[in-house]
């Protein structure tokens, strides 16, 4: 070590390796303070991230590298962390483990670590000895040569002082060997980790179809239905907007002041705020099924099904993503096995109904059906089936082989529920703040006041002169209005500004339900928003990217036509059936996988059967 002025600089990267779901990102978060995503299920970080952290009066640079199985790297993430690793020869290894996992975690140790300098973290030690089993921390560190640290329940300040010490030494000390070492009996015993009987319940092929599709169905009905909280919360919330909206047109006697305050800005962007409950209803269900567990038995049990449209069950943790946001999923495809699969995934994604399209979906729903439930639910559907209809017609080879750990189920903790929910929440409201304020600003601006900047009504402003031409997109479906087309092109920005600009210009949908429906499909269909575009192109390249985005809006535009012809036929059921027939025969044909496990041992890989 040396000093500059009174801070020491450490001259190496402690780099964090490990098993998928070993703790990593929660140490990561631990020693830096960041906000690093964490998870109950496998495949959570894809990328090497970096930050930087004082411990024991050193700084140092810390990276969390993607989860490892093997040094061969099978997977993309698997070779991003060994490639990471060769091209940082003076980083230290840092390898977390659980303690249940320690037997096969120092084989990949001695693969990776190859005579470096190195330490080694342990996690769930508290589980591991509830369930019989043994470790001598001490005797562990004798053994291996290198220093050896307990991070279960120990706070973040007093862990930064332990892995800092634990660096100090490991400079001292001999280094992992290259080698697999024996652990004797009186170091380590194996813990009696057995298989729960709600986990050999949620194995049976048609207890998990029973078990998961209770938990969609009281998801949909708390999120959306009028008497759940989603939706008595988001009524207190218009009701106030109303009241506010009110009191400024009561007492603003500035019709330019009135117009932006009461009409634009407390009725367009409040109209989107208030449905901030339903998405936090939302992302608190997604952070329930990632916490728990049961993610990973839903990507088993979906495995038999994707592989058959060049997927594997590991696609699962993208997919679910997508409902929560499309660029964090299109950026977790990293963790794929092969370039094919992830562009399959991309292009099915959009589709998928994210919280941002929710908004639109319930400023539309009133206006072909009465029950917003039942509105959301066939949009969520529909969208579904899309998806699935995307990968079946872009076909391809089976799935690539698909392996499996189970993460443990528990009973998520409160504390990381709310942290996971309120930066959910904290980035909608930033973005509500930002992006979708500053467009509506533009709108308002250029929606009331001619070129000559004089306050006008909107059709003659400069807005109605400059997209005037955009009538005729949606006349077919019944809509030969500028304002329509839009609101509706404007969330290729962000889909949130749509249901902000049907705010602005309407004080309530002017035509009838047919055109509402149709133009909701146009939104579900069409290209994400920029930030999805954005993470496509960091994943298949900009000319890719773009080609998929023009190819959707088309096809979401030709889909708008067909919903509208269709409905006028009295067929308004025709494709919420093909989706739910689609979505029938998919989970029909997933439970035919079969599951293979050595006995005795719960933290076992699981593949599907030949």
């Amino acid at each position: 070590m040396r000093e500059s002025g009174t801070v020491k600089e450490a001259p190496f990267k402690l780099l964090l390796i490990g098993n998928p779901n070993a703790g990593k990102s929660t140490l990561y978060n631990a020693l830096t303070g960041g906000h690093a995503r964490v998870g109950n299920w496998h495949g959570v970080t894809v990328s090497a991230l970096e930050g930087e952290a004082m411990l024991s009066g050193n700084r140092v640079r810390i990276a969390d590298l993607p989860g490892v199985y093997s040094a061969d790297g099978l997977s993309m993430e698997e070779r991003a962390a060994c490639a990471y690793l060769e091209a940082c020869p003076e980083g230290v290894v840092c390898l977390v483990t659980e303690c249940a996992a320690l037997p096969r975690s120092l084989a990949l140790l001695s693969a990776l670590a190859k005579g470096r300098r190195a330490i080694l973290v342990l996690t769930k030690k508290r589980q591991f000895v509830r369930q019989g089993g043994k470790l001598e921390e001490r005797e562990l560190e004798r053994i291996l040569g290198i220093p050896v640290v307990s991070a279960e329940g120990v706070p973040p300040r007093e862990l930064r002082e332990r892995v800092g010490e634990a660096l100090l030494r490991a400079g001292l000390m001999r280094g992992a060997s290259e080698e697999g070492r024996s652990l004797p009996k009186e170091v380590y015993m194996r813990a009696r980790m057995r298989l729960t009987k709600f986990d050999r319940f949620l194995l049976h092929p048609a207890a998990a179809c029973a078990v998961f599709a209770f938990l969609l169905a009281a998801a949909f009905f708390l999120t959306f239905s009028p008497v759940g909280p989603g939706g008595l919360l988001k009524g207190l919330i218009e009701a106030l907007i109303a009241q506010i909206k009110e009191a400024f047109q009561t007492h603003i006697s500035s019709l330019v002041l009135c117009s932006f305050v009461g009409e634009g800005l407390v009725g367009s962007v409040g109209g989107v705020l208030c449905f901030l409950p339903q998405i936090g209803m939302l992302f608190f269900f997604l952070s329930l099924l990632e916490e728990s567990g049961l993610l990973s038995r839903l990507a088993f049990f979906t495995d038999g099904t994707l592989s058959r449209v060049g997927l594997s069950g590991r696609a699962v943790f993208s997919l679910l993503m997508g409902f929560g946001c499309t660029a964090a999923a299109i950026l977790s495809t990293r963790g794929l096995d092969d370039k094919r699969m992830q562009r399959r995934v991309i292009l099915c994604l959009p589709y998928l109904s994210c919280s941002a399209k929710l908004p639109v979906y319930l400023t539309l729903a009133s206006s072909f059906f009465r029950d917003q439930f039942l509105a959301a639910l066939l949009l969520y559907v529909l969208g579904a089936g899309l998806s699935f209809a995307v990968l079946l017609f872009m076909g391809g080879e089976k799935g690539a082989p698909f392996v499996l750990e189970f993460a443990p189920l528990r009973l998520p903790e409160a504390k990381t529920v709310a942290k996971a929910l309120c930066f959910q929440l904290k980035q909608f409201i930033i973005k509500l703040g930002t992006v979708i304020l500053a467009f509506f600003i533009a709108s308002w601006l250029l929606s009331s006041f001619d070129f000559a900047f004089r306050f006008v009504p909107v059709e003659e402003s400069m807005l109605a002169h400059l997209c005037g031409g955009l009538k005729w997109l949606f006349a077919p479906v019944g809509m030969e209005d500028w304002r329509i087309a839009y609101a509706a092109l404007s969330g290729l920005v962000a889909k949130e500004n749509v249901a902000a600009s049907l705010e602005l210009f309407f004080p309530a949908f002017p035509y009838g339900a047919r055109s509402a429906f149709a133009l909701a499909v146009f939104v579900l269909a069409s290209s994400p928003c920029v930030s999805a575009v954005a993470a496509a192109a960091r994943e298949v390249g900009i000319k890719l990217a773009l080609l998929y985005a023009v190819a959707e809006t088309a096809g979401a535009l030709l889909l708008c036509y067909l919903v509208y012809f269709l409905t006028g036929l009295g067929a308004s059921a025709v494709l919420p059936l093909i989706a739910a027939v689609i979505l029938i025969f998919s989970f029909g044909r997933t439970f035919r996988a079969g599951i293979h496990r050595q006995r005795g041992n719960f933290a076992q890989k699981l593949h599907r059967r030949a």
